[in-house]
């Protein structure tokens, strides 16, 4: 099993992320969902509601695509008590998978 790549309190290696969800990390939060299949809009208004609970639904997803050991129990402290850095750390994770970060267009 695997871990994070960014660390919990890691909120600055992505400066641009760190400001877009500190004002909208509903947005965060679904386009996080979104990368493990789920859907952007139901969660990002999902975690407007239930917050922490939604939060740690998205944030089990990502664990489990990527490999990476944690409990939901852990997951839902986590984004009951530090929301913002846990939104951030997931977006983080999904962001470095295949395809995705470093991605250019190629001229030819």
């Amino acid at each position: 099993m695997g871990e994070f790549k960014h660390g919990l309190f890691g909120c600055f290696d992505n400066c641009t992320l760190c400001i877009v969800t500190y004002f909208v990390p509903c947005y965060t939060v679904g386009k996080t969902a979104e990368a493990v299949g789920e859907s952007c809009l139901m969660c990002g208004l999902a975690w407007l509601f239930t917050g922490c609970i939604a939060g740690g639904i998205v944030r089990g997803k990502v664990r489990a695509q990527k490999g990476i050991e944690g409990s939901g129990l852990g997951d839902f402290c986590l984004h009951m008590f530090c929301p913002f850095c846990a939104i951030i750390q997931d977006r983080q994770e999904v962001l470095d998978g295949p395809g995705v970060a470093g991605e250019s267009m190629a001229r030819v």
